[in-house]
């Protein structure tokens, strides 16, 4: 039987918070999370480790799991580093798995707002075995490196502001 080839989250979308406190999962990154799913509509969500900012992706992404950290604490044994296993597989394992509908709707859990300093806006960057949900004013914050996230969460901010004007 062959092994599944890993789903690869690339490009950029942006949702508004709109009507019963919903966030709509970009088309491109919603068939994805669904293909890594099996078919199965769920968004697996949690802090990013790092930034202030949300990492999301697909079931099928946790079976990679224990291979991502056989190799952080190769490679940190190898750089003299200490590794804390126990705490990394509890960052990795603790998220949160919310459900969203055929039109991508997802209702994002109270405290992924305060973790990712969400508020009503949301932008989604591509980055390969998951992807990244910002507040746009957090990505605006980071330095060199960013720039074509960030011009691309303005346009699509301003084209999505433009679509709730005219409604």
């Amino acid at each position: 039987m062959e092994a599944a080839r890993p789903i690869n989250y690339s490009g950029q979308g942006f949702s508004l918070l709109g009507e019963k406190g919903r966030f709509v999962l970009p088309p491109d990154f919603r068939k994805a999370v669904r293909d890594s799913g099996m078919g199965e509509r769920v968004l697996c969500l949690a802090k990013h480790p790092r930034w202030k900012c949300l990492t999301a992706f697909g079931l099928g992404r946790v079976d990679m799991f224990e291979a991502e950290l056989d190799k952080l604490e190769r490679n940190a044994i190898e750089r003299g580093q200490d590794f804390d296993r126990e705490l990394r597989a509890n960052q990795m394992y603790g998220f949160a798995r919310v459900p969203f509908d055929d039109s991508g709707r997802f209702v994002l859990p109270e405290r992924y707002f305060k973790l990712g300093n969400i508020v009503d806006r949301a932008f989604f960057q591509g980055g390969g075995l998951q992807f990244t949900i910002w507040n746009p004013e957090e990505l605006a914050k980071l330095g060199e490196g960013w720039e074509d996230a960030q011009e691309a969460c303005r346009d699509l901010e301003a084209q999505a502001m433009a679509g709730k004007a005219r409604k």
